[in-house]
């Protein structure tokens, strides 16, 4: 117990001296009691300076539960010189009742359908050299009320091809983010800002739902790069590479890339482990969505036995970024 409360030491700097010994107290408590951790519960474990209005006083208290967080993380957890990446995912706790704040219906991975529940968005600090990841802040997702449905337009096609007249191209950069997005920009923004110039994060981690460019452009507005996954069928194409035509301009995308028949120029690694062949690929290519180039990298497994192949497709915004990382 005692090596603990050296540990906690560092939090003086953000906490007075009351709260921090009440935090102790709290702390020395929860570690030693059983059973349903109730304030009521806290109080009796406490011993002396622990009474029940004490923990009261304490969870009364307005803290910056995002900086405690971290000053125990940078202090104990992270090495000067460690590579730190920002990670993020939906959380989906399930919860009954009516009354509590924020609650809906919300789809959840782990039981693969929507439950009433809550949702949180968690951002962590990943540590490349341990291979660990540090939750610092969690913030409560609400559902944005249902969008009026679009108005049909009652005007009859002409039943010509093509683009309508006067329409002009889109600038992908300049993309209205959602507001999803905008509550996920401003969480990083927040995270950036406690960090501050302690460590210099420079990459953006999230699970396929960031796989489009409206997320790569919300995350590069934040001087981040982008690491995710595409679909397993996302349309990409090679950069041309062949002669100018010698009229209009020139053009961009090349031959499709096909996901089950790569080059093998571009293959990295292979490797067989248990009857399981693994290629990595890649490769920077174009995405007819995106407004700038993608460095994908390709996993594609095959079954020796069966003859199975299966695979996956992560991108990241930064070129030059090599395959194992």
């Amino acid at each position: 117990m005692p090596e603990i409360m050296v540990f906690l030491a560092c939090l003086s700097q953000c906490l007075d001296r009351t709260t921090l010994r009440q935090l102790h107290r709290v702390t020395e408590a929860m570690l030693a009691m059983t059973g349903r951790v109730t304030m009521r519960g806290l109080s009796r474990w406490a011993g002396k300076g622990g009474s029940y209005r004490t923990v009261q006083r304490f969870f009364t208290t307005s803290l910056s539960w995002v900086t405690l967080p971290w000053v125990l993380i940078r202090h104990h957890l992270l090495e000067p010189h460690d590579v730190i990446l920002m990670g993020g995912d939906d959380v989906v706790v399930t919860k009954s009742g009516k009354q509590t704040d924020g609650l809906d219906r919300f789809f959840s991975s782990l039981y693969g359908k929507v439950v009433p529940g809550l949702d949180f968005l968690s951002l962590s600090l990943i540590s490349v050299t341990r291979r660990t990841s540090y939750p610092v802040i969690m913030e409560q997702l609400e559902k944005p009320p249902a969008a009026p449905p679009p108005e049909v337009s009652g005007k009859k096609s002409h039943g010509k091809r093509g683009r309508p007249p006067g329409s002009k191209n889109q600038q992908r950069r300049d993309v209205t983010l959602s507001p999803y997005l905008c509550f996920v920009q401003e969480t990083i923004k927040r995270l950036l800002g406690v960090i501050g110039t302690h460590f210099q994060v420079m990459y953006f981690v999230f699970d396929g739902a960031f796989g489009h460019n409206d997320a790569l452009q919300m995350v590069r507005q934040l001087g981040l790069h982008l690491m995710s996954k595409l679909r397993d069928d996302a349309a990409l194409s090679f950069p041309y590479d062949g002669p100018y035509s010698g009229r209009g301009k020139r053009q961009k995308y090349g031959k499709k890339l096909d996901d089950q028949h790569m080059p093998e120029a571009y293959l990295k690694e292979s490797s067989v482990a248990k009857d399981i062949e693994t290629k990595i690929y890649q490769r920077n290519v174009w995405h007819k969505k995106f407004a700038d180039l993608l460095n994908i990298v390709v996993i594609v497994k095959t079954n020796m036995k069966t003859q199975a192949v299966a695979h996956v497709v992560l991108c990241s915004s930064d070129l030059v970024l090599s395959y194992d990382q």
